[in-house]
């Protein structure tokens, strides 16, 4: 392999001032409760009005919106909805018995509170609604709070409301930031402190996240997008080019990686991706110019073997595939966030409505993590129970076991049954000697 273009040695270090920056602010919110999100609420965002919103405003903001808007948000949380019931299906709770008298079992419990954070600012990222709260909704959640900043003088936008509204948010909170996060955590106005956060952000709310988790669990431990084209010579340079342009608006740090097996290929991109982001309007522009620059790569690999290696070892949040022969890619692809298979599929379509999830995993995490799905909102506990008998069975291994590792008080838990259950048998409780094994010398 080599590279036609490498990043320049930019890194994603966390930036301790954000870190103390977040420390500050969640122990205020926890410790000041609801003045303090006030607080930031106005100091932040100049939003001075309420925290919880009312029922009726969240009821009524479809009718704001043009019925082009309402019927696609319509058809976008329909594969949302549809996809994350199609996961909750494929779980199942089972029962078992190994051995006679012992009967065990897997039982999937959903979260009582979800809290669902829906990133504002200067857009109205609507899909990130259904994203998190539709896909609590459908596990089963008792409470699906949403937590989204409110703009000074225009609020939240109606598009984000009537999202929410599709999803069934039972609550939404008017907060953005570490604010957000932090009401979203200690149950401020709300009541409900959330057992489980998601949902996208920039680094402070990411950050929040990462100081909570432990506390409260988190979808992923979330940094800029990312987004990786495989190609061979069978792919049309230009929709790379405009795939990796259209990603890198996200922001200035969000990686856009080209692993191919064509040099044709990767001279021909390097040359279109720089066109491609110029002809997008600002702020997208100077967003995507910085993120090609500073991370942008475009790898060459000897043969789809090397590519494949390649991809596996980058662990990308998005990763596209256009190349041919597309399903030796998919049977042998491990780590991602979420596949895109063919020119004809680009992740902008999986953004915002063909229904898989958007809240990925960034910065390799994709080699041990995926999505946000329904599981991250059930917890799937085990239970287990007896009968007398199957303690003659259980017993004595279970006792033997606990004092090979020199647990006592375990195995005694074991014998006082034994005893019980059959004062006239006699079992072997203590395990033999063991010699430690010697190092071998050659």
């Amino acid at each position: 392999m080599h590279y036609l273009k490498q990043s320049n040695g930019a890194t994603l270090q966390q930036d301790p001032e954000v870190t103390d920056t977040v420390a500050r602010m969640l122990h205020a919110i926890e410790t000041e409760g609801e003045e303090a999100v006030r607080r930031y609420n106005r100091d932040l965002d100049g939003w001075a009005g309420d925290l919880l919103l009312r029922d009726k405003a969240l009821h009524t903001a479809g009718k704001q919106l043009p019925d082009t808007v309402r019927d696609d948000l319509a058809f976008a949380h329909d594969r949302v909805r549809r996809f994350a019931q199609a996961q909750r299906d494929a779980l199942a709770e089972f029962e078992m018995t190994p051995s006679p008298g012992v009967v065990v079992g897997q039982k999937l419990i959903p979260i009582d509170t979800a809290g669902c954070y829906v990133p504002g600012g200067r857009y109205a990222h609507a899909a990130s609604a259904f994203m998190s709260v539709c896909t609590a909704v459908t596990a089963g959640v008792c409470h699906s709070i949403a937590s989204t900043p409110a703009n000074a003088e225009r609020g939240v936008h109606p598009a984000i409301l009537h999202a929410l509204h599709l999803s069934g948010a039972t609550q939404v909170l008017l907060a953005g930031g570490v604010q957000g996060i932090g009401a979203l955590a200690f149950g401020i106005a709300t009541g409900n402190p959330a057992d489980v956060i998601v949902g996208p952000g920039n680094r402070y709310v990411a950050e929040a996240k990462r100081q909570l988790f432990g506390r409260v669990g988190i979808d992923v431990l979330a940094g800029p997008t990312e987004n990786l084209v495989l190609a061979d010579d069978s792919a049309d340079p230009h929709l790379v080019a405009a795939d990796l342009a259209g990603q890198a608006e996200h922001g200035p740090d969000s990686p856009m990686w080209l692993v191919t097996t064509s040099q044709a290929l990767a001279d021909a991109v390097a040359q279109l991706v720089p066109k491609k982001i110029h002809m997008l309007p600002d702020p997208a522009r100077t967003a995507a110019e910085a993120a090609w620059r500073d991370f942008g790569e475009i790898v060459v690999a000897q043969s789809r073997e090397e590519a494949l290696s390649i991809c596996d070892r980058y662990a990308p949040e998005h990763l596209q595939v256009q190349a041919a022969d597309l399903d030796w890619w998919l049977a042998r692809l491990r780590n991602y966030g979420s596949l895109f298979l063919g020119e004809e599929t680009t992740v902008s379509y999986g953004d915002k409505c063909t229904g898989p999830n958007h809240i990925l995993p960034t910065r390799g995490g994709a080699r041990y993590s995926g999505g946000l799905s329904v599981g991250k909102f059930i917890k799937t506990v085990t239970y287990q129970r007896l009968d007398r008998a199957a303690s003659a069975v259980i017993g004595a291994p279970a006792a033997r076991i606990s004092r090979l590792e020199g647990m006592e008080g375990h195995a005694r838990s074991a014998d006082a049954r034994l005893e019980k259950y059959f004062p006239e048998e006699t079992f072997e409780l203590t395990p033999p000697e063991l010699a430690w094994p010697q190092d071998s010398k050659s």
